[in-house]
């Protein structure tokens, strides 16, 4: 069982941050912010996906105006992202972000952090306090070098200097997150930091990479750290749709047994023994049950001899081979379908299946409540 760091408690929105309050998943949309109605469909993708917290740039006037007519088309907190200029931070919460992701030190000096601390205070918006090790003064680097996995020491140093310079203006209403491209620095520097603050941390690792490189290294960091107890709110950085960000993040959170969302494939790596097109097979069940909500177990196997036995603890599964094809549930057998009806009749299977776990669910919430 992992024991969570404790922290202090935040409020974004109506999400709770620290605490004890679950780990949440955010991501960041890669849309022209001031095109409102792509960012919102976009946002909308997300939220279906998941995403509990959503990040836009903020890089002029115009898209920190865009912000109004966001937040109200969307159903989850709105963070604006803001690099140096304090006015853009100011006019993004005058205009509804709900948190802001600032780095106090690059925003020209300590009256226009003023500025945006008030402006957070008057508007109830948590501050992230965002470090990485592309952005550490250059008194921290001459005194303890570039951030490496065994010298960690300037990314700490600037994100605790970071957060005194919040605090001097007696805001306490923060998180804070230190990220590096290296897995290790990434690592170590995240847990000396858990041992100095008691801020919620934002966990990640910066320009991860691709779909394949950047899952790999994110898991490996971000899983150490969720393992140790490290960690509030997380965001896997992709250079891809920022959809699959999300589905990564919560099949990481799931390998850990922290957070559960949908279902959970389980699919054979095929062999000479595979007689259908399994890879596709899996392909089309892995996109349905991303729509699915109840945390079902669902196995897709490439053989109908060692499939239902090899997959014995999934909830529902489907095995084929050379014109033939199995549903089973629980190990055992329920239909044989010829392959050219397998997909259909198992997308059936697994719609009643969803259909009669969701209204167990109601049902036990109900008598809860009553």
């Amino acid at each position: 069982m992992i024991i969570r760091r404790t922290t202090r408690q935040i409020r974004l929105g109506d999400l709770l941050i620290g605490g004890g309050a679950p780990i949440s998943v955010q991501s960041m949309t890669n849309t022209d912010t001031a095109d409102t109605e792509k960012t919102a469909e976009q946002i909308h993708r997300l939220e279906a996906a998941g995403c509990e917290i959503i990040r836009v740039a903020v890089p002029d006037l115009e898209a920190a105006r865009s912000l109004r007519v966001i937040r109200e088309a969307i159903a989850i907190p709105l963070i604006a992202d803001i690099h140096f200029d304090w006015r853009l931070a100011v006019a993004a919460m005058e205009h509804g972000a709900q948190g802001i992701r600032i780095n106090p030190g690059n925003l020209g000096g300590p009256d226009n952090l003023q500025q945006v601390v008030d402006a957070a205070a008057q508007h109830q918006v948590p501050i992230r306090v965002g470090v990485n090790s592309g952005s550490i003064e250059k008194d921290l680097l001459e005194r303890h070098g570039y951030p490496t996995a065994d010298n960690p020491q300037a990314l700490i140093e600037s994100a605790v200097r970071n957060v005194q310079l919040v605090e001097g203006f007696g805001y306490h209403e923060m998180k804070v997150s230190i990220k590096s491209a290296d897995v290790l620095t990434t690592i170590n520097a995240y847990r000396a930091l858990s041992e100095t603050l008691d801020y919620p941390l934002h966990l990640g690792v910066t320009e991860a990479g691709g779909l394949i490189g950047g899952t790999v290294k994110s898991s490996v960091a971000l899983g150490i750290l969720l393992s140790e107890g490290i960690g509030d709110t997380l965001r896997i950085s992709l250079t891809r749709d920022p959809v699959e960000e999300v589905r990564v993040a919560y099949e990481l959170l799931r390998s850990l047994k922290i957070r559960e969302r949908g279902p959970e494939l389980i699919s054979c790596p095929t062999c000479g023994r595979t007689g259908i097109d399994l890879f596709g097979l899996a392909r089309e069940v892995e996109d349905y049950i991303q729509t699915m909500k109840s945390p079902l177990k669902v196995a897709v196997m490439g053989c109908v001899v060692n499939g239902p036995g090899e997959a014995r603890e999934a909830d529902i599964g489907v095995a084929g081979g050379r014109g033939k094809g199995i549903i089973f549930k629980k190990g055992e057998i329920v239909k044989r379908v010829p392959e050219n009806e397998l997909l259909a009749v198992f997308m059936d299977e697994l719609k009643t299946m969803e259909a009669e776990r969701l209204k167990d669910q109601d049902q036990d919430q109900n008598k809860q409540s009553a």
